[in-house]
């Protein structure tokens, strides 16, 4: 199992890298700057509550469920800053 302290970083890469997309599409497109702007709000509040869930695992004394809930939380990482970089390629116009 990864430590706390990666996935924390995994979390905060992410949201770094929809924040330079998104900068980018804004300078590109700025005609469209406030749904950009919009998504990287969401991203944003997505890392919070991302970090809000790892830090509060259902089960801390519990090994074995604190591995299922860290296993299911990068899935969500994954599948939730996909989405919102989805979302920002359909705002850009690259889809």
């Amino acid at each position: 199992m990864a430590n706390l302290r990666n996935l924390k970083k995994e979390i905060d890469y992410c949201l770094e890298e929809l924040v330079f997309d998104c900068d980018m599409a804004i300078y590109y497109q700025p005609s469209k700057d406030k749904e950009i702007f919009a998504i990287m709000q969401q991203g944003v509040e997505l890392r919070n509550s991302l970090f809000v869930k790892a830090n509060n695992p259902a089960e801390p004394h519990n090994p074995s469920l604190v591995r299922k809930h860290y296993a299911a939380l990068r899935q969500e990482i994954n599948s939730a800053y996909g989405e919102l970089f989805e979302k920002l390629s359909e705002v850009a116009g690259l889809k």
